[in-house]
């Protein structure tokens, strides 16, 4: 990842870089930062969603690691959602 591109949003850090394994790949970071198990695991699986609905899709042979920072454990489903598309587009730019 230390030759792709990054972009930050208001509450994800979004890496990617070109594959060659014919399919996309998405990976997920989602620190603890000292909130409890539940709300980790509900991040990661609104993440996840988002990523599975509307993302995975639309790209070609690329890896995808999304970061989530301390404040998107406060971020609702649109909100990240609304992130996670316009990274999508602006990187389709």
């Amino acid at each position: 990842m230390r030759d792709g591109l990054r972009r930050d949003t208001g509450h994800l850090a979004i890496s990617w870089v070109p594959n060659h394994m014919g399919n996309p790949r998405l990976g997920l970071v989602v620190p603890l930062y000292g909130g409890t198990a539940v709300s980790r695991n509900r991040l990661r699986r609104r993440i996840k969603e988002i990523a599975r609905r509307l993302v995975m899709d639309g790209l070609g042979e690329v890896d995808v690691v999304i970061r989530a920072k301390p404040n998107a454990y406060r971020a609702d489903f649109p909100t990240l959602k609304a992130e996670i598309l316009r990274w999508l587009r602006s990187s389709n730019e």
